[in-house]
């Protein structure tokens, strides 16, 4: 086993395109919110000097926008004219896109996409791609793990889980493939998004997956818990199903290696790994201050917990401090007892002096206090390991491929709060170097404060070099979802951390909600007549 250095500070201290697009700056920068005012392009881009800024948004004009989406009503239609105006509308416009980000201080603008059996059918797919780059987005994070599915075949899906796409006539349909492609055929990088330790609930009927399963000193696994962490964010329907598993176990580390490759082979143009974490509970539980409360029970967990001892003696105290949740005087005799010829017990990142040869122990009342102490705190730092251990091993596979990584996290999902820790145990800042950044900054507090605070965090935080993409929620050109509009949250971060040239938004589905519950249905009639504005 590796040598063991406790992944965050407390515990170190402690010793352990022809067409013009026209970009729309919703120019009016009232109470923070920016709106839609109709001012000519001049005058927008006034605006935007006076802000230090220079087209960050890239939005096409409603007019170009309906005109595009009338040449690919037509391209379905057969008509062969419009096919080809169509095909040079999208390069025009994937060439512009470059051309605008290049100019703004905004070079990175994504969006998260989780996309549908449905938009196998012709053309819905491009729709849903010419509407991201109308917004002025080119990057695309695509899920392509979540809530124990893959965005897979099913006549070509090595692993574990159901393919997301069932229907037998797309069964050798690769949505993620042909999104790749289109994707970038409009200009668009496209990264792989993927769930990490949350498998899925169909992972969890497997028998034979059972040990794998994350579980507590209650004798619980995270099925029977809710994760309040969706709180900060709503989820998408159907997303209630997060089993949790254990990152120290081998089957469940190589079950994901398996399902990484095959995304791999789809080459995206990076990997972005979620849910690097354990859950989060409500109320007194949100907080891990007892063994029992951290998710290290699993069999494979505790065996690597215990053998993180250097001495027999280390190993048997661990064992038993796992096996009774706590250790009491008469525990630290009989050990004294059954290890006459070692000193103190002694795991990684203690570090206790050698004994003196004829030295004694102190009696075990005068031990007991720091030797508890330190087992909290050992077993504390074995579960962040784990977490960061699981988007290491991950990274370290997409770095072989010579694509980019990343991991997506909570910003204080790796407080101390008093003798206790979040119960997310997501270590961020000891997350393998070289790896992308996406704090997920989800504050709700009236005003674009909370989220610049948490982001702040992440970024003063960041090694040199590493590259930080904010990722915030909300809609274009007006407040909802109980945040200031996109618009808004990005000039505040702008203001507060020039240094941020990467932003991404949670997600299509917010900013297209009729649109997304139509092909989450396939109303093929609501879908082809959709025409939305884009703000």
């Amino acid at each position: 086993m590796k040598d063991f250095t406790p992944p965050f500070p407390a515990l170190r201290a402690q010793s352990l395109k022809r067409r013009s697009l026209s970009w729309i700056g919703l120019a009016l920068f009232t109470a923070g919110i920016l709106q839609d005012s109709g001012l000519n392009r001049p005058a927008i881009a006034q605006i935007f000097r006076s802000q230090g800024l220079s087209q960050p948004f890239c939005h096409s004009s409603p007019q170009a926008i309906a005109q595009k989406n009338q040449l690919w009503r037509l391209a379905l239609q057969g008509d062969r004219g419009a096919q080809q105006q169509y095909r040079e509308a999208v390069l025009r416009d994937a060439q512009q896109l470059q051309q605008c980000r290049a100019q703004s201080w905004l070079k990175n603008q994504a969006i998260w996409l989780r996309v549908h059996e449905c938009d196998l059918q012709p053309g819905i797919l491009e729709k849903v791609l010419d509407r991201i780059v109308s917004r002025g987005y080119n990057q695309i994070n695509l899920e392509v793990f979540y809530t124990g599915q893959v965005l897979l075949p099913q006549s070509s899906n090595p692993t574990v889980w159901p393919s997301v796409v069932r229907n037998p006539a797309f069964a050798r349909r690769d949505l993620m493939a042909e999104t790749i492609q289109k994707g970038r055929e409009r200009g668009l990088k496209v990264y792989a998004w993927m769930f990490g330790l949350n498998y899925g609930y169909a992972y969890s009927t497997r028998p034979e997956r059972a040990s794998g399963l994350a579980r507590n000193g209650y004798g619980k696994i995270s099925l029977n818990v809710s994760d309040a962490s969706l709180n900060a964010i709503d989820g998408n329907p159907g997303d209630s199903d997060k089993v949790f598993v254990d990152p120290y176990n081998p089957q469940v580390r190589q079950d994901y290696s398996q399902l990484l490759q095959a995304v791999l082979q789809r080459q995206p143009d990076g990997v972005l790994f979620d849910y690097i974490r354990y859950p989060r509970q409500t109320g007194a539980a949100s907080i891990s201050g007892r063994l029992q409360d951290l998710w290290i029970f699993s069999p494979a967990s505790q065996q690597a917990l215990i053998a993180r001892g250097t001495n027999q003696k280390g190993r048997a105290t661990i064992q038993r401090y796992l096996a009774q949740g706590t250790l009491n005087v008469s525990d630290l005799s009989i050990l004294d007892q059954l290890y006459p010829g070692e000193g103190e017990p002694d795991w990684q990142g203690r570090g206790v002096p050698a004994r003196a040869p004829g030295q004694r122990l102190a009696p075990p009342a005068a031990r007991l206090p720091r030797l508890r102490q330190d087992l909290w705190l050992l077993s504390a730092a074995h579960a962040y390991q784990g977490v960061v251990d699981f988007v290491g091993i991950a990274a370290a596979q997409v770095r072989q491929r010579g694509i980019p990584s990343g991991a997506v996290f909570f910003p204080d999902g790796n407080r101390r709060v008093g003798q206790g820790f979040d119960s997310r145990m997501q270590a961020w800042d000891r997350f393998p170097g070289g790896i992308e950044w996406h704090p997920m900054s989800y504050g709700i507090c009236g005003d674009s404060s909370c989220i610049v605070e948490q982001a702040r965090r992440v970024v003063t935080q960041a090694p040199p070099g590493t590259k930080v993409t904010p990722v915030i929620a909300g809609a274009w050109g007006f407040a909802a979802y109980n945040r200031p509009s996109l618009d808004a949250q990005t000039y505040a971060i702008r203001q507060a951390l020039p240094q941020v040239s990467s932003i991404s938004h949670f997600d299509f589905s917010w900013q297209e909600p009729q649109f997304s519950n139509a092909r989450r249905s396939c109303r093929r009639d609501l879908i082809d007549t959709y025409s939305g504005p884009v703000r």
